[in-house]
């Protein structure tokens, strides 16, 4: 039997920088009004941002697409400092 190909193997999840901020302030227990506060854009851009990560990491909610980017290298467990 031929090996496979890669076809059958799962593209690599690949987050943009606004969606690892807000997933990593999500890590930290922060409320989208709180990270829309942090990093100056609105709640509901927070929301558009984290719901796009969850779509790609396929999550059904936004603390485990934060701990999925965490295991997976996609972000880097949050301090408060960021």
């Amino acid at each position: 039997m031929e090996a496979a190909k890669g076809r059958d193997l799962p593209m690599p999840v690949q987050l943009t920088d606004r969606e690892k901020a807000c997933l990593g302030w999500t890590a930290l227990g922060k409320s989208s009004w709180e990270v829309g506060k942090i990093l100056s854009i609105s709640e509901s851009t927070v929301v558009f941002h984290i719901k796009n990560a969850m779509k790609k990491l396929r999550t059904g909610n936004r603390t485990l697409a934060a701990f999925k980017a965490i295991q997976l290298g996609l972000i880097k467990p949050a301090s408060e400092e960021m």
